[in-house]
C-alpha cells in the first residue's frame, strides 16, 4: 500500500518531534517527503529516513567517501555519529540566541 503525506502533516510532525530543526530545513524536508509515494511507511519513519538521507548527503563527507572508493556501508558507518549528533540537536527545543538582534 502506498501513502502520500500532506505538507501540513509533515511540517506539524517535524515541528513536534524535532523542535530544534530550523524552519528552512522543515520546509525542505517536507517538500522531499510530499513529492513521493511511501510504501508501507509511517509518517515518522518517512521523516526519519528523509532527514537522515539529507543530513548524510548535505552535511557530511559521505559522498566524498564514496567517490574515494569507500564502500557504502563503511561510509555510512563513518558519518553516522555526525548524523546522530545533528538529529539530537534537532530533537531539542530551540534556544534563543542572545546575539540575535532581530
Amino acid at each position: 500500500m502506498t501513502t502520500r503525506f500532506t505538507k501540513r502533516a509533515v511540517g506539524r510532525h517535524i515541528r513536534k518531534h524535532h523542535p530544534g530543526c530550523p524552519e528552512f530545513a522543515v520546509e525542505y524536508i517536507a517538500e522531499k517527503i510530499v513529492d513521493r509515494d511511501w510504501e508501507e511507511m509511517s509518517l515518522g519513519a518517512a521523516v526519519g529516513t528523509t532527514m537522515q538521507g539529507i543530513i548524510r548527503h548535505a552535511m557530511t563527507d559521505y559522498d566524498n567517501l564514496l567517490l574515494a572508493g569507500v564502500e557504502r556501508v563503511e561510509a555510512r558507518r563513518r558519518v553516522q555519529k555526525r548524523v546522530n549528533a545533528l538529529l539530537d540537536v534537532w530533537s531539542r527545543p530551540r534556544t534563543e540566541d542572545p546575539n540575535d538582534t532581530k
